[in-house]
Formats: structure tokens, C-alpha cells, sequence
């Protein structure tokens, strides 16, 4: 199971914290609210029973007392219910329906005891406080008060209160995404510096002013670039004086094979081919030294410039003895593309010579747009190039299984190294794919500049 994201966990919490605290001041509001609302309506509600138990007492205070009558002078109201206990008797203004039977029998043993109570209870599904105050030997009155308004009010608080958790918790959450994104913010910065290095832009750095706290970062990474960057002029000085120094050698080297070549028709049989064979590796060699310096100056920026692109492609397959008509322009393709003309000339010069060797010829040349971006495409009917070896060819002194397969050892094994070098100067991707019919397709993609 894949771990959730730095930014959907700071919002996760944000949105839990959230909630969590919503919950507990929205528990806590309706717990303080509901005490203090039963509290006043179970005073309000004393004081109305002890008033209609004074009346009751006067009423009864009489030679022939009426107790039906003395309970209809009582304004209960609709949410109150009387019972008046006289002389072992029951007496209610309505017919009872077994309200009498739904008395607390703490209540009315407390009562019994002549000490007025009060008491919370459900009658059916509504909930009620039921109120009982002594008048004397056998007598009391009991008043039972309904909290159906009460309930309502505090469902409708509840569901307020929930909303209002419900609505806190989403602001959490957007909090957490702004929240998110304001932490990661300098972190995305160092990620776009780091891409930028990988792409070969040594230029990029870090500012420590923008974001004190991670100013010690950026301060371990622009010394970490600075040493890199130092490192990689180095081995780029290494190789080109190198390949430099190498140069007055092996031109002393081609004029001794040369000649050999020249006079190889009076020597013998065994002779001939060691001369043949001293020539061939001393011509690889100086291709080699080529390439090698070439990619010591690869790391440098390119030169941009506007360039016919579909008109290179056509010189470059003239100068390689291939037709012209090999190259192709899709339609919607820019005549005119800022490149560097020295890079992208031997990028085609690379990739042509490449189908030549292992892919049987090149088929087409294909200059397009696609998504953006403009796409050159190599063709070849060769082999094709195994999804194994997709990635490692284009690595130095890398060659892929199938030309191994035919026996092919011709070559530096850095061609299509420069390719990828030549293509990462200008920001873009070369990668391989599956010709359709067969063959392989090196496709360049290089950012399209808008004009």
C-alpha cells in the first residue's frame, strides 16, 4: 500500500485536529447548554408547582372540598399534567391514562415522607420532570411537566452544533492545504534546483534569504552544487587535454598505417591483414578521441539559434550518401526551431550513422510537433531495441544486446551518449520505441519555444 504524501498528511491532520477540537467544544457546548436550559426550566417549573400547591391547599381547606373542581381551577398550561392524591383517592382534570402508574416510586416515597422532589423520567418516548409536594396526611399534589419543546430545541442545537464540527473540520482541511502547500513551498524549491542540476544546469542555486529556516540547507546544497559543478570541470578539463594530448600520436600513428595500407600489396598474407586490422582500430581510435571530446564540451550551454531543421536533416543525409526525400515534415511542424545547429547536426549525423550500423539503414527522418514540443524521429528496419536495453544505450561505451547478438563490435559505444548529452543541453528527451512494421524509432523531444 502506497504511503500518503507529506501534503495529504498535513492536511489530514489539519482536518482531524480540526475535527477533534470541533467535536469535543461542540460536545461540551451542548452538555453546558442542556444542564443549563434544564436547570432553568426545572426552577421556572418549582416555582409554578409550589404556587398551584398553595392554591390546592386553599381549595381543599374547605367543609365539603370539590377536588376535580380545585384541580380545573389550575392553569397547567398543555405541557402540564396534574394529579391531586386526596383521602387514598386519585384525581386528574382528563381521564387518566395510567399517568398515575408512571410516578417514580422514589418520588412518591419521598413525598410519603412529607419532603417535596422533584424527578427527570420518560413517560412513553417523551421526556418529562415529574414533581411531587406534600399537603398534608394522605394528600399531595404531583405535577408532571412534558420537555417535548425542550427535546426539539436541543435536537435542533445538536444538529447545529454537528454542522458546525462538520464545517470546522472542512475549513481545517483547506487550512491544511494552504498549509501544505506554504510548509513544502521551499521544499518544491529545492526540488525544481535539484531536477534543474540533474538536467545539467549547474547554474541553479538556492537563495538562504528567502526561507530562514531552511537557510542551513541551502547552504549544505549550493556548496554540494558548487563542488559538483567544480568536480565535473574538472574531468571535463581531464578528458579533453587528454584527448588533445592524444591527437599528435595518433596522427603520427594514421600516417605509419597509412602508409602500411599503401604497401600492403608487397607484403605477405599474415602481414597484409595485421596491417589492415592496425589500420581499422587506428581509424577507431581517432573516432573515439573525437567523440571523447566532444562529449568534454557537451556540458557546456547551447548556442541558440533559429534553425531550419527539416533543411539540416536533408544536408546531413546527402553528406551520409542517403536521398534527400528520407526526410519527412508532418504537418503543423515549425520550419524554424531555436537550437544549436553544431549539436543537432550531430545528433542526426549520430542517430543516422547508428541505423546504418545496427539497425539496417535508416527508413525515415520525420520532423513534427507533438504536444507541444517539437518531436525528430529516426526510423530504421532493423531489430529493434529490446525494452531491456532502452535505457542503457544511450550510457557511455554502452552497446545494445542485438548488435552484440550479430557480432557487430564496430563503433565507440558513445554515439548515442552524445545524442542523449546533445538533447539534455537543450532541456529535452531522446528515448527508443517500437517502429511500426518493424525496426526501431529514436525519438528526440525538444521544448517548443512560443513565438
Amino acid at each position: 500500500m502506497r504511503k500518503p504524501g507529506l501534503r495529504a498528511r498535513v492536511t489530514a491532520g489539519f482536518a482531524v485536529g480540526a475535527l477533534l477540537v470541533s467535536a469535543a467544544m461542540a460536545l461540551l457546548s451542548y452538555q453546558l447548554t442542556e444542564r443549563y436550559l434544564l436547570d432553568e426550566r426545572e426552577r421556572t417549573a418549582r416555582r409554578t408547582v409550589l404556587a398551584d400547591a398553595e392554591i390546592v391547599r386553599a381549595g381543599l381547606n374547605v367543609d365539603d372540598p370539590d377536588e376535580l373542581q380545585v384541580l380545573r381551577s389550575l392553569d397547567t398550561g398543555a405541557n402540564r399534567r396534574a394529579l391531586l392524591q386526596h383521602g387514598g383517592v386519585t384525581y386528574s382534570r382528563t381521564v387518566d391514562s395510567g399517568l398515575a402508574r408512571n410516578l417514580p416510586d422514589s418520588l412518591v416515597a419521598l413525598v410519603a415522607r412529607g419532603e417535596a422532589g422533584v424527578q427527570r423520567v420518560r413517560i412513553g418516548d417523551r421526556a418529562a420532570m415529574v414533581f411531587g409536594v406534600p399537603l398534608g396526611e394522605s394528600t399531595a399534589l404531583y405535577e408532571v411537566d412534558y420537555l417535548h419543546e425542550l427535546d426539539r430545541s436541543l435536537k435542533v442545537l445538536a444538529l447545529v452544533l454537528t454542522l458546525v464540527a462538520a464545517g470546522t473540520a472542512g475549513a481545517g482541511a483547506l487550512l491544511g492545504v494552504y498549509a501544505g502547500r506554504r510548509v513544502l513551498r521551499p521544499l518544491t524549491t529545492v526540488a525544481d534546483a535539484a531536477r534543474d542540476i540533474a538536467d545539467g544546469r549547474l547554474s541553479a542555486r538556492l537563495d538562504p534569504e528567502t526561507e530562514p529556516d531552511l537557510a542551513r540547507l541551502a547552504t549544505s546544497f549550493n556548496r554540494m552544487v558548487d563542488q559538483l559543478s567544480a568536480r565535473m570541470d574538472r574531468d571535463r578539463r581531464f578528458a579533453a587535454d587528454v584527448s588533445h594530448e592524444l591527437r599528435s600520436p595518433l596522427q603520427t600513428l594514421s600516417s605509419a598505417a597509412s602508409v602500411l595500407q599503401r604497401r600492403s600489396a608487397q607484403f605477405d598474407e599474415r602481414t597484409a591483414v595485421a596491417a589492415r586490422l592496425l589500420v581499422e582500430e587506428v581509424d577507431r581510435f581517432q573516432e573515439l578521441v573525437t567523440d571523447l571530446l566532444e562529449l568534454a564540451r557537451s556540458d557546456q550551454p547551447a548556442d541558440l539559434a533559429a534553425v531550419d531543421v527539416a533543411a539540416l536533416a536533408r544536408q546531413v543525409c546527402r553528406t551520409r550518401g542517403l536521398p534527400a526525400d528520407l526526410v519527412v515534415v508532418a504537418r503543423g511542424a515549425d520550419r524554424f526551431w531555436q537550437v544549436d545547429r553544431r549539436r543537432i547536426e550531430q545528433v542526426l549525423a549520430n542517430l543516422l550513422d547508428n541505423a546504418q550500423a545496427h539497425g539496417g539503414g535508416a527508413v525515415a527522418v520525420r520532423v513534427a510537433r507533438l504536444r507541444g514540443v517539437h518531436v525528430l524521429e529516426v526510423d530504421d528496419e532493423g531489430p529493434g531495441v529490446s525494452p531491456a536495453d532502452r535505457d542503457a544505450i544511450f550510457d557511455r561505451f554502452v552497446r545494445g544486446r542485438s548488435a552484440g547478438a550479430r557480432g557487430d563490435s564496430e563503433g565507440t559505444g558513445l554515439g548515442l551518449a552524445l545524442v542523449a548529452q546533445h538533447v539534455a543541453a537543450h532541456g529535452g528527451t531522446v528515448h527508443v520505441l517500437d517502429r511500426p512494421g518493424g525496426g526501431a524509432r529514436f525519438r528526440v523531444e525538444l521544448p517548443r519555444e512560443d513565438t
